[in-house]
């Protein structure tokens, strides 16, 4: 797998950082390595490479030196490296056509929880915005605490947002738009460095990578699709946040956002996506798992007399065995878990839920009924 790795970082070099050029010759070979070992004669495996591409695949030197010296500083600073293909990549990602071939990964928190969702919105947020936030995350600790938060630990609602998650006890994930080797904004650093053993910092892109203007439109796309939903506190008429958000919808996913006073500017992005039936209007957590059909601990579960399904087949079972392991699962991760194609996978859950034994929720997840 290092071997893996290290052609799968030059590989980003090779393609010019562009990601899905990249994803589509690894997705074409099944490997970064092999590409390496097509790369005089790539237009021949994969014919819609342009002229320049082809011609420029030919010269790895450069792009194997700076992946060797970036392998050195993972290892001395106990970086993981995610490619696509590990079952620790965040697999809601793996959805999405513009996913990273990989991604660089510190800290301790699971990316693939049950539950998983970003906070976004200004860099300029108001007290409203900030009470919004602190309470929303205070009544998800009683509600429903094993959730994954999400933001990019920019000013405003992203640092909002990790803070009360670190104080509510939540795990929080900061996705960056630079290298791991350097902390931006710098006045953030302390946070992210309480997130590391409460969370975790994670970027696709190596280090000495600047916090340039793009990349942090860049990486809205990784903070949207590794997410169940993406939820917007206080967004002025044009910001990121609002990036993220139709991010997150061209991926299929829920977008929700907090109504603000009329006529107050950071209300405007909010208010137009309500107004525009482009986000789900919410006003607490209460709301926002109603929407998400996720279950709160207030609930009671729904009762099932598992004897009256003898029946089941023993990939049924195995099914059944991984999400009593844990619970609420995406169909891509116990794809993985299990080793059972998606298709014959799909197949067996819509079986399991006519039998009243797992039921689908928001995402693709499936609850197993107890």
């Amino acid at each position: 797998m290092t071997d893996e790795i290290y052609y799968s970082i030059a590989l980003t070099r090779m393609t010019g950082f562009n990601q899905q050029m990249a994803l589509q010759l690894y997705q074409a070979l099944g490997s970064s390595q092999a590409v390496y070992d097509h790369r005089n004669d790539i237009g021949d495996v994969v014919p819609e490479t342009t002229p320049r591409l082809r011609e420029s695949m030919k010269h790895w030197d450069d792009a194997l030196h700076r992946a060797a010296a970036e392998m050195e500083f993972v290892t001395k600073n106990n970086i993981r490296v995610l490619t696509i293909s590990d079952a620790d990549y965040p697999q809601r990602l793996c959805e999405c056509p513009d996913a990273p071939l990989l991604l660089y990964y510190k800290g301790s928190a699971n990316l693939n929880q049950g539950h998983v969702i970003n906070i976004v919105g200004t860099r300029h947020c108001t007290t409203y915005g900030q009470d919004i936030v602190r309470r929303l995350i205070t009544d998800l600790r009683t509600l429903c605490p094993q959730v994954l938060i999400v933001s990019g630990l920019a000013y405003g609602i992203d640092i909002c947002a990790h803070r009360n998650a670190l104080e509510q006890g939540f795990e929080t994930v900061a996705v960056l738009a630079h290298g791991l080797d350097q902390i931006y904004p710098p006045h953030h650093r302390k946070d992210a460095v309480k997130m590391l053993s409460q969370g975790g910092l994670l970027t696709e892109y190596m280090s000495q990578t600047e916090a340039l203007p793009n990349n942090f439109r860049q990486r809205n796309r990784i903070v949207a699709g590794m997410s169940d939903a993406t939820i917007l506190v206080e967004s002025a008429f044009k910001g990121g946040g609002l990036i993220t958000c139709r991010i997150a919808q061209e991926y299929g996913r829920d977008v929700f956002a907090f109504p603000g006073a009329v006529g107050m500017s950071f209300s405007e992005g909010c208010n137009k996506m309500i107004r525009n039936n482009t986000a789900a209007l919410i006003t607490s957590a209460e709301d926002l798992l109603e929407s998400l059909g996720w279950q709160t601990m207030q609930q009671k579960p729904e009762a099932v007399e598992r004897q009256l399904f003898p029946d089941l087949t023993p990939e049924e079972q195995q099914v059944v065995g991984l999400l009593q392991q844990t619970n609420d699962l995406q169909l891509n991760i116990i794809s993985v878990k299990s080793n059972i194609p998606i298709g014959q996978l799909t197949a067996l859950l819509f079986s399991l839920e006519m039998k009243g034994i797992v039921k689908p929720l928001a995402g693709g997840t499936y609850h197993l009924v107890s």
